[in-house]
């Protein structure tokens, strides 16, 4: 094992080559890529929100469709980073050897990884602002606090787009990501307050939510989009910021480890 496997990554600004090069192939289609991203959340938000609105009129002292539109947005943001650090990543790792093509020139795999995060947050930032729009859209929120959501959706998408290389890199085949979606992100979803409150749940799950990001991300949007700073924000950024940087790190040390580099 070489000894620099697990040296602190090596910034550079060579990174952004690599988001504009991913940037020009999404733009290519564009259009199919948005309306995916965006169809699983809004048929969510619409659905239960009139659905279980009506029977629900209220949840935690405000609309049960704007409490549903809090959870949407970040779990919109998660499935969208997660998505393509996944399954996008690993084909430009592994079957299209794109990551390889790159190796051969003066960037290094600290900057390919780097990339690949900014690419995923980037879009998922793009899900995000689409269901807020949606949610302005409705008459939902009417407060300018509603505005932080936006780099909270970056930042939400930093996050899980970082967890989600930790995948990529021990990944034998796109099979595996399955594993992730049904034993991480879906009992994340149930667990962290996207469709009810945290606290209708056992008290042994709580404290399994309140360790979870998706929790965290939660309880900055929710309040925003009711116009309420949120309390213990900063614990929140915290907690989001340090999964983000150690899911680059241990991503960083995986993939070194799987490519040799």
């Amino acid at each position: 094992m070489r000894p620099d496997i697990y040296a602190l990554p090596r910034l550079s600004r060579r990174f952004f080559p690599i988001w504009q090069r991913n940037f020009l192939v999404w733009r290519k289609i564009a259009a199919a890529s948005v309306i995916g991203h965006i169809a699983d959340p809004m048929i969510y938000m619409i659905g239960l929100g009139y659905g279980l609105g009506s029977l629900v009129p209220e949840m935690g002292g405000t609309s049960y469709m704007l409490f549903l539109a809090g959870g949407t947005v970040c779990y919109s943001t998660m499935n969208s980073a997660s998505f393509e650090a996944l399954y996008s990543g690993f084909a430009r790792m592994h079957e299209q050897r794109t990551w390889e093509a790159i190796l051969n020139t003066p960037v290094t795999l600290d900057d390919i990884v780097l990339s690949e995060i900014l690419w995923a947050a980037s879009k998922s930032l793009m899900s995000g602002i689409a269901v807020l729009a949606v949610v302005w859209l409705f008459g939902l929120s009417h407060t300018w606090l509603s505005l932080w959501a936006i780099p909270l959706a970056l930042l939400v998408g930093l996050c899980f787009a970082s967890i989600g290389l930790i995948m990529t890199a021990l990944a034998p085949s796109y099979d595996f990501f399955l594993y992730y979606f049904t034993l991480v992100i879906t009992p994340m979803m149930l667990l962290c307050g996207v469709f009810f409150p945290v606290a209708q749940l056992p008290p042994v799950l709580q404290i399994v939510s309140a360790a979870l990001p998706l929790s965290h991300a939660i309880d900055l949007a929710r309040p925003l989009l009711s116009g309420v700073v949120p309390t213990q924000a900063l614990l929140h950024f915290g907690v989001l910021l340090g999964y983000a940087l150690v899911g680059y790190y241990v991503s960083l040390v995986l993939f070194r480890r799987r490519l040799g580099r």
